[in-house]
């Protein structure tokens, strides 16, 4: 019998299992890439679990790397009719709302960095960062200047963590937070914390390169998981999601 990969969280929780699964079913839907088989899910008196394909996991190379950028940048030519989903779900441990929006800037205003500064606010960090937070989120249509986004089938929470490959060198992601959304925001987030080489973005630009200002816009998007991170694990992000606002708002005039 092969092995499985069972996740368990409290019942309150099934709706973050529930989430994960329908992400990676529209995931492996594109057949862009590679990710878990949703085996089943369910519930008991207590719990709520998630029953997952059991993959043997190496970590990435270089060769391992150039498949992802090109597997990523089929996966973000998967388009829908507007930005968001058609539920909500999760971002790590924090909900991820995503009601859906024919406007770019408008949802992630609204449904991300606005989300996390009034999350932020309720955690006790108010001050400058919320002061400086509602001039940026203000500023916003100036990172936006002939970029004109697509709606993008994203991963959604795609750092190093949350990629692999098999033992021939096929790339894998798992844990999805997926919406649709700027293909540069999935792009972005693999800078965050590292783990990506230089031939994973040479074969992602090569197949679709970015716009101008994408630069500046990474910082933007990373934000969102800065105060998603400092609204989950306490104030040692705030520096970080401060000095990242600061540089914004220098960017934007």
């Amino acid at each position: 019998m092969n092995s499985v990969f069972l996740k368990r969280l409290p019942l309150a929780e099934r709706w973050r299992l529930a989430a994960e699964a329908d992400g990676l079913a529209r995931l492996a839907e594109t057949g862009a890439i590679r990710v878990p088989r949703v085996l089943g899910e369910g519930a008991d008196d207590s719990d709520a679990w998630l029953e997952l394909e059991r993959l043997d996991l190496c970590s990435p190379d270089a060769a391992s790397d150039a498949r992802m950028g090109e597997a990523l940048a089929r996966l973000h030519a998967a388009t829908g009719t507007a930005f968001g989903l058609d539920r909500d779900n999760a971002i790590g441990a924090a909900p991820q709302p995503n009601a859906p929006s024919g406007d770019w800037v408008e949802f992630f205003r609204e449904r991300r960095l606005g989300y996390q500064l009034g999350l932020a606010a309720r955690n006790g960090h108010v001050g400058p960062i919320q002061e400086r937070g509602r001039r940026l989120l203000e500023a916003l249509p100036a990172f936006f200047s002939g970029h004109h986004p697509r709606p993008s089938l994203l991963h959604g929470d795609l750092w190093g963590g949350n990629r692999a490959m098999l033992a021939d060198g096929t790339p894998v992601v798992f844990d999805p937070a997926v919406y649709y959304g700027d293909r540069e925001a999935d792009v972005a987030m693999t800078r965050l914390f590292g783990g990506f080489g230089p031939r994973f973005y040479s074969a992602y630009h090569a197949a679709w390169p970015v716009d101008a200002g994408a630069a500046a816009r990474s910082d933007l998007y990373n934000l969102y998981h800065v105060l998603n991170h400092l609204n989950i694990f306490g104030g040692g992000y705030r520096a970080q999601a401060e000095a990242l606002i600061a540089r914004l708002l220098s960017v934007a005039g």
